[in-house]
């Protein structure tokens, strides 16, 4: 018997299916569906460790899927990677409304798409993603007025930022900020997620986790990230979670 972890790959594309299945051969036994229903079937029958879910599929989306994995108590601790195929904000933040506990965009990086399914592979508690300092200055766009603040640490998932406005948990907001020595301005939607308190040596922080994020943007977050992460580094934590996702 095969008892090497499993990854449950689900695409609606042949091509798409083999590639990702190619990537992930050394990191476990793959097996793969071509629609929801089918990755449902599979996913009750296999238990897989982990499942890499297309989000637009026909009939039933990844997004669908999602929420029917975790709305069950019996498969809802099965880490859920969706892949969106479109450069549109929207896709991203329709993955994370979805309960996704990542989000990949095409078209898919060998290294990133191993390092993510890797991060549900290697432990029982789930490790946040990797981050990486950062210092910009960021705009945080409110109903009523701006918030202004510095960025001290950024992952794919969200941002992390000091400032002295204060901003409830669960509050959406815009964000407008550059990478060093990048022109582009970054503008993606975010909700926090969690606060620090402010003490006499530290300002007050908030973790942001990104919701809408085109494509194009998620590429440059993901490649700041990699360029500037030590190769040792094992990180416990991300911007988007004191104790990560």
């Amino acid at each position: 018997m095969d008892t090497r972890r499993c990854i449950l790959v689900v695409d609606d594309t042949p091509l798409f299916r083999d590639l990702e299945s190619v990537f992930l051969a050394r990191s476990g036994r793959v097996i793969t569906a071509r629609d929801a229903v089918e990755g449902i079937a599979a996913l009750r029958r296999e238990r897989p460790d982990v499942a890499v879910i297309d989000l637009h599929m026909p009939g039933a989306g990844g997004d669908d899927m999602c929420r029917t994995i975790k709305a069950d108590p019996e498969i809802s601790s099965t880490p859920v990677i969706l892949v969106t195929g479109s450069d549109a904000p929207e896709d991203h933040a329709l993955a994370i409304r979805a309960g996704a506990d990542d989000v990949l965009a095409k078209p898919l990086s060998r290294v990133t798409l191993i390092h993510a399914v890797n991060r549900f592979l290697r432990s029982p508690v789930l490790r946040g993603l990797a981050r990486v300092r950062l210092e910009t200055v960021v705009r945080i766009r409110l109903p009523d007025e701006d918030a202004w603040g510095t960025a001290r640490n950024l992952s794919r998932g969200g941002i992390f930022v000091e400032l002295e406005h204060p901003i409830s948990t669960s509050t959406e907001v815009e964000l407008e900020f550059r990478l060093p020595d990048a022109p582009t301005l970054l503008a993606p939607t975010a909700q926090v997620v969690w606060h620090r308190p402010g003490a006499p040596d530290a300002p007050m922080g908030l973790g942001l986790q990104f919701l809408a994020l085109d494509g194009a943007s998620a590429q440059r977050i993901e490649a700041f990230v990699y360029e500037h992460l030590p190769a040792a580094a094992e990180p416990l934590f991300d911007a988007t979670g004191s104790e990560g996702r």
